[in-house]
């Protein structure tokens, strides 16, 4: 049986290396050790020795299809390496008790009330009891248990921390309680319905099911209950290219107006034109019909309409050409995708505090260092945070000087893609078995 004594002692004569280095590639592994351990430690001063399950979950970038998912389009996404990690144990009752690195305050739920809770809108509670709700209403066993979680996704940084929490949550019930056999799908919708109903935040389906699926994936949510996931086997390691993603310090409170005119807007642009959703709508039906789509959802309601369906059919074909190992055909599309995002999406900007533009200036920034080499586009909900590059190998150090002397240290932050198979990590994994 696993313990948090076991995986320490594994950590400490270094047996767990090689799952560390499959799940976090080239970072430091002596740091990730270091965090394994520190968590374990806390966890038996906590909640005191015995069984424990290391359980995991990944945050994400989107790599195409920017704000598509809502309308049921297509987007391209992958899991990286910045993960949250939890050691738990099932306890006596229906109390879920998480201390979370950093915080000295616990999250503690009772999950025999699933009910939501105003109260508790905006708060990490309302998230494990919307992930407890959301599970128990598909039928698996939600319970008490302990839990020490480290959290190391950039909060703010469009890497989806909140999904990878969901997630987390979710795969702890799943592990402790259901055989590990909540399938990623479960998970991610009950993520979701956890930051929509109880959160309190608008969002789709892309950052809780790339984070529950992991590897690069194409997803297609044309039908929203059972979207189409295809692996994309591609590794950009070898490409001689960095992706990474560089945090302006913008920051995304009071911008959920923004976020949510976004798939509004699409929806009454639709609605002119007779759907409920955008998918399916081609750009001559908008050319026809621009002036009645004007009345509806104004101009800008035009303009997105417009990005959604150039957007949905260049993500599927960046899908394509990565599976054919087309990475400059890759690159172009990248650049097309965030000129539309720019200039017809309009997310880059929030109209809230139109003097503050961290995004269009780093973006503006990273074209001119590349001159025409790489790539660059908004990264994730938009209006503040992060934008994504793909920088050459040979020119990042000089890149991320250059950036990190305008948006402050540690804002370059290089991603490694999460392949799939680590969900759990078990002592029986030491030699090789298991993961990807």
């Amino acid at each position: 049986m696993d313990t948090a004594a076991a995986y320490a002692e594994a950590l400490r004569r270094g047996a767990l290396d090689p799952v560390l280095t499959r799940l976090y590639r080239s970072v430091d592994i002596a740091a990730q050790r270091d965090r394994y351990l520190d968590l374990l430690d806390c966890f038996e001063s906590r909640v005191g020795p015995g069984p424990a399950a290391l359980i995991l979950a990944p945050g994400r970038t989107e790599l195409g299809g920017n704000h598509t998912d809502h309308n049921l389009g297509v987007v391209l996404a992958a899991a990286v390496h910045f993960d949250c990690l939890a050691v738990a144990r099932p306890s006596d009752g229906n109390m879920v008790r998480i201390q979370s690195k950093g915080f000295d305050e616990e999250i503690v739920v009772d999950v025999s009330d699933l009910a939501p809770r105003p109260g508790e809108k905006d708060t990490s509670m309302a998230l494990v009891r919307g992930v407890a709700a959301g599970l128990a209403e598909s039928g698996r066993k939600v319970a008490g248990f302990d839990a020490c979680v480290n959290g190391e996704v950039p909060m703010g940084a469009g890497l989806s921390s909140s999904a990878a929490f969901e997630i987390l949550i979710g795969r702890i019930f799943s592990e402790l309680f259901n055989d590990g056999e909540c399938t990623p799908l479960e998970l991610a919708v009950a993520g979701r319905a956890a930051e929509n109903d109880y959160f309190g935040k608008p969002c789709g389906l892309m950052d809780q099911l790339s984070c529950a699926a992991q590897g690069i994936l194409s997803i297609d949510f044309a039908d929203p209950a059972r979207p189409v996931v295809q692996e994309v086997d591609f590794d950009f390691e070898g490409t001689g290219y960095r992706l990474v993603v560089v945090d302006t310090g913008g920051s995304h409170a009071d911008l959920t107006p923004d976020y949510a005119a976004i798939p509004d807007e699409m929806g009454r642009a639709a609605s002119a034109l007779g759907q409920t959703h955008a998918r399916g709508l081609t750009v001559d039906a908008v050319l026809a019909h621009a002036a009645r789509i004007r009345e509806a959802a104004g101009d800008r309601g035009v303009l997105r309409l417009i990005h959604f369906i150039e957007e949905t059919e260049r993500a599927a074909e960046q899908a394509e050409v990565l599976a054919a190992g087309r990475m400059d055909d890759f690159l172009n599309l990248v650049r097309t995708s965030g000129d539309s995002s720019w200039r017809l999406l309009q997310n880059c900007i929030s109209a809230t505090d139109p003097l503050d533009q961290p995004i269009p200036l780093a973006l503006t920034l990273t074209e001119r260092f590349l001159h025409g080499e790489g790539a660059c586009r908004i990264q994730g909900g938009g209006f503040a945070g992060t934008i994504q590059a793909y920088v050459p190998a040979d020119r990042f150090t000089a890149y991320t000087e250059f950036m990190e002397e305008i948006f402050g240290r540690g804002a370059v932050m290089p991603l490694k893609v999460r392949r799939p198979g680590f969900e759990r990590i078990a002592l029986d994994m030491i030699g090789g078995e298991g993961g990807a």
